[in-house]
């Protein structure tokens, strides 16, 4: 063995993670309903150049050969996520049997591919009726999730072997009902704080909605968006920052989870937005599960700032690290929140559902796109989830973000994640260096140890 390979146990999980909005196109065919982001990107203003994902790349008539590349890669996983809309148009009602037969084929042909199937049932893409009965806000709207979750349930449950709830309910939540920067473009804080308790009640309903139709050893899980909170200097008014930051951003979200209670800097907020009795939806809301799923990109580092309600924190960008179009690169802050979750948490299962990078690229004069700062970012990224593994944290599976370059969201399509470039106008696809990399690494289950993080 080479001193400077770090190498993964057999059975690691190796993909790549997309979402429908991002790639399917397709937002009008075969009886697919509207979601709030056709509405949200169908009007002026809302996305860089005013994009939208009407076609994105192309992914709803293209999916065979993006399996195929899929396979290509060396994958043994693919997470995607289904439209709600394209299963039920309106949110709730008659389904519509083109929507899953779509998903059918798709599950179908992995399986056939020897891949595993990772659907997400919720990746931002409410339908935009439900919306316009108030959406997540309202409760009714975790229980039309829950139906369905049983949709799904049903039509899949035969063949899918792990689920995925929800893609990230903190960003559902705040930066689209208090930001107002995501679909559907809203700002009231009790909104959001009515829609992350929703969406947290539906996590639980839609587990137990699949339960009912999966087979044994079926596991299911969410996709949480996790960073670690860091202070920007040692004063003690930046650590209690750091704390009212953390109850936010992560504790919320994974302290009902995992022992059905919101962070006491939280649930008074919760309770003054939440009408009624919340001790019922608690219990929902920590519906045992099989897997944590984080999705990590970057850490925060946040001071003390009284001009920010309630927080009274800002986030800070730190000199002296490698900077990305859209945060600071920092691969450490994997290991250590990792290590937390661990500590705190103690899943039985994690893994990384998503990790990856927007950097600058181009298609060289050979038709190359050597985007060797994406693959320093995977790898020092995969060398701290193997840190991780080595004490002990039970990590499973490492998913990049992205297959493929895609609509992404409120920035349109001028940030890359892909593995794999996307010419919009052509749909061609162009595997990247970095895909030619990571499909090495997960043919091996082996990394060079090369500019290796401390």
């Amino acid at each position: 063995m080479n001193n400077n390979e770090i190498i993964f146990p057999d059975g690691f999980i190796w993909g790549a993670s997309t979402s429908a909005y991002q790639i399917e196109g397709a937002w009008n065919e075969d009886g697919k309903g509207l979601s709030i982001w056709d509405t949200f990107s169908h009007e002026a203003g809302h996305v860089l150049n005013n994009e939208n994902g009407d076609i994105a790349a192309d992914h709803y008539h293209r999916w065979q050969d993006d399996l195929d590349l899929i396979k290509a890669l060396n994958m043994n996983a693919y997470r995607f996520s289904i439209s709600w809309t394209r299963i039920l148009p309106d949110g709730s009602g008659p389904v519509n049997q083109k929507g899953l037969d779509f998903y059918s084929r798709l599950i179908d042909r992995l399986l056939g591919l020897g891949i595993q199937p990772y659907p997400t049932l919720f990746h931002y893409d409410l339908p935009q009726p439900l919306q316009d009965k108030g959406g997540w806000p309202e409760r009714e709207t975790a229980l039309r999730f829950a139906d369905y979750a049983g949709v799904v349930g049903k039509a899949y449950g035969d063949r899918i072997q792990h689920w995925i709830t929800h893609n990230e309910p903190f960003v559902t939540a705040f930066v689209g009902y208090y930001l107002g920067i995501h679909a559907p473009g809203i700002q009231d804080m009790a909104a959001s704080l009515k829609s992350i308790h929703h969406l947290l009640l539906s996590h639980g309903l839609a587990v137990r909605e699949l339960r009912r139709y999966s087979r044994p050893g079926t596991q299911i899980g969410a996709a949480i968006n996790l960073s670690p909170i860091m202070p920007a200097s040692d004063s003690e008014l930046d650590h209690q920052a750091v704390e009212r930051y953390d109850a936010l951003l992560n504790r919320m979200i994974l302290d009902p989870l995992f022992y059905g209670r919101y962070p006491v800097e939280i649930a008074p907020l919760i309770q003054s937005a939440v009408t009624g009795d919340l001790a019922d939806d608690l219990k929902v809301m920590a519906e045992p599960t099989d897997y944590l799923g984080v999705n990590y990109y970057t850490r925060t580092v946040v001071q003390n700032d009284p001009a920010i309600p309630f927080l009274e924190a800002s986030q800070v960008n730190p000199p002296g690290n490698e900077y990305s179009m859209m945060w600071e690169i920092y691969p450490p802050g994997l290991y250590d929140l990792l290590v937390r979750v661990q500590k705190d948490y103690k899943p039985a299962l994690i893994l990384i559902t998503e990790n990856g990078v927007p950097v600058p690229e181009d298609v060289d004069f050979d038709g190359r796109i050597r985007d060797e700062r994406r693959i320093r970012y995977l790898s020092h990224h995969l060398m701290q989830t193997k840190k991780a593994m080595d004490a002990g944290i039970p990590v499973k599976g490492y998913f990049v973000w992205s297959l493929l370059d895609n609509f992404e969201w409120a920035l349109g399509y001028r940030q890359r994640f892909g593995l794999i470039h996307v010419n919009f106008d052509t749909q061609q696809r162009t595997l990247k260096d970095s895909g030619l990399w990571f499909s090495q690494v997960a043919r091996t289950n082996r990394l060079e140890d090369g500019q290796k993080y401390s």
